[in-house]
């Protein structure tokens, strides 16, 4: 479905936040019939809805909403709003057409759109490859789950998109290049289940993508793809492709098949996940016509002066000689275990704990048994005390409650000798006690000024 198919139709946005205002800003021009904003409950992300936005689409609470729904020829929802939802199930049966933004903007741009999902990593992949391309001198514009809603981008000839698997579900029409980072299960309260997550997250690549390029080292993303056949597969991390390799040296390079690239060390970030996250990266950019060999030495500068992303694996220098990290990104169980191993070689304290989902923490557990790794672990609210009951067996673990996380980073910061590391890696979603992950990084980064003493 493309906008212009909204034009003469009763069409109801859902939602209030930044792609709810988008959609309606982009939805008034095309002439529906009628126009209506309407919002299930309130929550953090709600804009105000007022002057402007009320005049194209008044909004509409409660009942009254869930009547607009029902009587419009098209929904609009914004990411957040699930399948399971019971306005979605009865939509379902009353056969209203449901889309997303992302899918609207989508139908008229694909062919200019490097579209980057996964269930961790997507972030970085993104803002990588954004790097590298702007490094070489490739015009874009970014958005999507990060910066720019879609549907307020501003035209250009490549699309660099950061995609949650809210946004790939709705989608009729696949990215150009599509890039995977990494598949676990997630948001199962939205999707219904893990195999509905699958299926709604590579939706993505459904609909005919010019290149799939994926991290071939996630065994359950090369699983699923591979129960997908005809697909044009681009299997970073294996030797025929971008990968990183060991040399007679010792020392680990960069490689596209057998030429060597650069130096894996030009890359800052820490972490075989951020090898993984590199080799994807190069991988779209090889899908869109660069040429690694003959750029390596731009694509080695332009690798060494990437940042680090703000909220993943952040060092925080202290005077105690203590490194705090943030890692509030850190939303589920593997990503928490790639930031424990980039910093298992030190004396180690790890806050975790978050929004209970009911996630499966089994593979955390798993990894820290199997590697031996030593580390105190302190559990916040909601989910920190069912990660510390799954783990306090552990005979290089200690395991320490704590009633929110500023009395975590107190802890923390006492019980962590200098040297060592105390890393915000919940493994769970920040809601429910903070506004998102930034906020919850706030408070983490006051806390260590307030119990600097």
């Amino acid at each position: 479905m493309h906008l212009t198919d909204l034009r003469g139709r009763r069409v109801a946005v859902w939602g209030t936040g930044r792609e709810g205002v988008a959609a309606v800003n982009a939805i008034a021009p095309v002439g529906p019939a009628d126009l209506v904003a309407v919002m299930d409950r309130e929550t953090y992300a709600a804009k105000p809805w007022e002057g402007r936005l009320a005049e194209l689409a008044p909004l509409y609470t409660g009942p009254a909403a869930l009547e607009m729904l029902l009587r419009a020829d098209v929904v609009v929802r914004s990411p957040v709003i699930g399948e399971t939802h019971p306005w979605m199930i009865q939509l379902r049966e009353r056969g209203v057409t449901v889309a997303g933004g992302t899918a609207l903007w989508m139908a008229d741009h694909a062919a200019a759109t490097i579209g980057v999902t996964g269930s961790k990593g997507k972030s970085t992949t993104t803002v990588l490859i954004s790097h590298l391309l702007t490094s070489l001198g490739h015009a874009h514009e970014v958005g999507g789950n990060i910066g720019t809603a879609v549907l307020d981008l501003p035209p250009a000839d490549r699309y660099v998109l950061e995609l949650s698997m809210y946004q790939c579900a709705d989608l009729t029409v696949s990215p150009q290049v599509v890039a995977l980072t990494a598949l676990v299960p997630e948001h199962l309260d939205w999707a219904g289940g893990e195999a509905a997550y699958y299926r709604h997250k590579l939706n993505i690549v459904e609909h005919n993508p010019g290149q799939v390029v994926f991290n071939a080292h996630d065994e359950r993303l090369a699983t699923e793809l591979a129960a997908r056949p005809g697909l044009p597969l681009f299997a970073a991390g294996r030797p025929e492709t971008t990968h990183v390799a060991t040399g007679p040296d010792g020392t680990r390079w960069v490689h596209l098949a057998d030429v060597p690239l650069f130096p894996r060390s030009a890359l800052p970030l820490l972490g075989r996940h951020n090898e993984w996250n590199l080799c994807v990266a190069l991988g779209v950019l090889k899908s869109v016509g660069v040429d690694l060999v003959a750029e390596r030495d731009r694509l080695a500068e332009a690798a060494a002066s990437f940042p680090a992303l703000e909220h993943r694996l952040t060092p925080i220098e202290d005077p105690s000689g203590i490194t705090f990290v943030d890692d509030s990104l850190s939303t589920i169980p593997q990503s928490a275990i790639h930031a424990i191993e980039a910093y298992a070689h030190r004396p180690l304290t790890v806050i975790v704990g978050g929004e209970d989902r009911g996630v499966d923490y089994t593979p955390l557990r798993d990894f820290l048994a199997e590697e031996g790794v030593e580390a105190t672990l302190i559990g916040v609210p909601d989910s920190g005390p069912r990660i510390l009951e799954m783990v306090k067996d552990l005979p290089m673990i200690t395991t320490i409650a704590a009633d929110d996380l500023v009395e975590a980073v107190r802890i923390g910061r006492a019980n962590t000798p200098a040297g060592g590391v105390v890393l915000l890696s919940p493994a769970a979603p920040s809601y429910g006690r903070f506004d998102n992950y930034a906020h919850r990084s706030r408070v983490f980064r006051q806390a260590i000024t307030d119990t600097a003493g």
